[in-house]
């Protein structure tokens, strides 16, 4: 049996460069054409704060002793309202 034969290191590809993988590296740095997500991260973060704000004043309507209904007009109100703000907000 001989003994394995050594592990020759691969050294990291320079800036400018080919690398060995070709355009997978490429690929992984940029998204391929036509992949482009749903919405962006500002539209995302924008509604999802503006339902967590809407689903506090849920709550707090609720545990005032008001009837569920109108919890939950005063939480669309409040989520429609912050959404315009909260766009101009966060940047």
């Amino acid at each position: 049996m001989s003994p394995p034969e050594p592990v020759q290191p691969i050294a990291p590809a320079r800036p400018g460069t080919a690398s060995p993988s070709g355009s997978a590296e490429q690929s992984r740095l940029a998204p391929a054409p036509g992949t482009e997500p749903f919405l962006s991260l500002h539209t995302t973060v924008v509604l999802l704060a503006a339902a967590v704000i809407g689903l506090v004043i849920a709550a707090l309507t609720v545990l005032s002793g008001a009837h569920p209904a109108t919890a939950v007009i005063a939480a669309l109100t409040a989520t429609g309202a912050s959404t315009t703000v909260l766009r101009t907000l966060i940047g």
